[in-house]
Formats: C-alpha cells, sequence, structure tokens
C-alpha cells in the first residue's frame, strides 16, 4: 500500500526518456535505492506504452511504499491507478484536473513565472515544481533559468503551497534549496548518472537531511 497521499517526500525522481531502461523499470530502481515520490515522465512514449509502463510502475512504487504522479495525463493517471497527476503550463486546466481525480489524489503544477505563481496560489494544488534552477538538457523547450534569486522572489507567492525545485539540481544544491524555504527538489538525470542509481539517491538524499533548516 502507498503512504498517506498528503506526505511528500523532499527527492521527487523523474524518470528519463531515452536511457534504454523502460519508465517502469527505473521506477522500481529508483524505488530499491530509496526514493519514495517518482514522477512519471514519457514525453516520446506511444500511447499504449505509456498506460502499460504507468500501470507497472504504479505496481512498483506500491511495493516499495512509494507514491506515483504521472506528467502530464489525467486519463493515464486514472487508469493505471496512481496516486496523482502534475501538469505543465500547458497540460490542461488545474481545476479541471481536480474535478475529476477527486480530493485526496495528487495534483502538482509547474511554475516558471509570476502569473504561475498566482494562478498556483488561487489552485486546488498539493504541491508546485518550480524552476528551472539551472539549464537542463532533460527538458525540452525549457522555460528561462530562474536560479536562486528567481525562485526566492516567486515562493512567497504561492500562497503557502509548498514548492519542489526542478531544473539541473546536484545535491551540492540542497543546502541553498531548503534555505530558500522550498520543500524538496526533483531530480531526473541526476539520479541515474554513470548508473550508480543508490548512490546517487543516497547523495541527494543525504544532502537535503544535513541541510540546516532556517528559521523564518
Amino acid at each position: 500500500m502507498p503512504p498517506e497521499p498528503r506526505f511528500l517526500p523532499p527527492l521527487l525522481a523523474i524518470t528519463l526518456d531515452g536511457t534504454g531502461v523502460p519508465a517502469a523499470e527505473q521506477a522500481e530502481r529508483l524505488c530499491a535505492a530509496g526514493v519514495r515520490w517518482v514522477q512519471l515522465r514519457m514525453k516520446r512514449a506511444e500511447p499504449g506504452e505509456w498506460r502499460r509502463q504507468a500501470r507497472a510502475a504504479v505496481a512498483a512504487c506500491h511495493r516499495h511504499g512509494a507514491l506515483l504522479c504521472v506528467n502530464d495525463s489525467v486519463d493515464v493517471a486514472l487508469e493505471a491507478g496512481a496516486d496523482g497527476v502534475h501538469l505543465g503550463r500547458e497540460d490542461g486546466d488545474w481545476a479541471a484536473a481536480r474535478a475529476r481525480l477527486g480530493p485526496r489524489a495528487l495534483l502538482g503544477g509547474t511554475v516558471n513565472h509570476a502569473d504561475d505563481a498566482a494562478r498556483a496560489a488561487a489552485a486546488d494544488l498539493d504541491y508546485v515544481g518550480i524552476g528551472p534552477w539551472r539549464f537542463t538538457p532533460t527538458k525540452q523547450n525549457l522555460s528561462p533559468v530562474l536560479g536562486p534569486d528567481g525562485i526566492r522572489a516567486l515562493l512567497p507567492r504561492l500562497g503557502g503551497k509548498p514548492a519542489w525545485v526542478i531544473g539541473g539540481v546536484q545535491a551540492a544544491d540542497l543546502p541553498a534549496i531548503r534555505a530558500l524555504g522550498a520543500a524538496g527538489a526533483a531530480v531526473a538525470a541526476g539520479l541515474q548518472g554513470g548508473g550508480r542509481w543508490a548512490d546517487q539517491v543516497q547523495a541527494y538524499l543525504s544532502a537535503w537531511s544535513a541541510a540546516p533548516v532556517l528559521s523564518p
């Protein structure tokens, strides 16, 4: 069984296209390494394969007591029995998604600009992904890089919603990210570098745990 849906771990792992490792197997390896929240992102997948991988990834995550959210598609998330959905700026209306998902499913949205932050503050979202922190080749049509200063400016505009920083985040960045007041970081390539899944996951988890929590 997955954990209580409103408990969101600080490390959100995102699956990668083009690695030669199927997305569901990526989810299995990440969870075995200690990840407890996975986002299934399959931008290049044929619809049938997307659904097959989503069902298998949900099963893998739940065996490990981890959460799985599907990127981009409420339909795929519902069909696969996922714990929620993450919708980017052009992936659908947040209010319509919430109506279909119901109150308990996780719903996340992407924030890149001040207008996104205002929409997120008014929406029934459980969390936001905010960035990019720096340039990353894993994201097509990357929005302008925010960096620490841009993210610092947007966080107070989210209406108290927890934010996971995304976009080229390295383990060494986590103290600065935590000091900004973010709830965590979303990471794709950094967790699979060199095939050292367990080492990479533990590096991120340890860096977050060791980062000081600053008083407001």
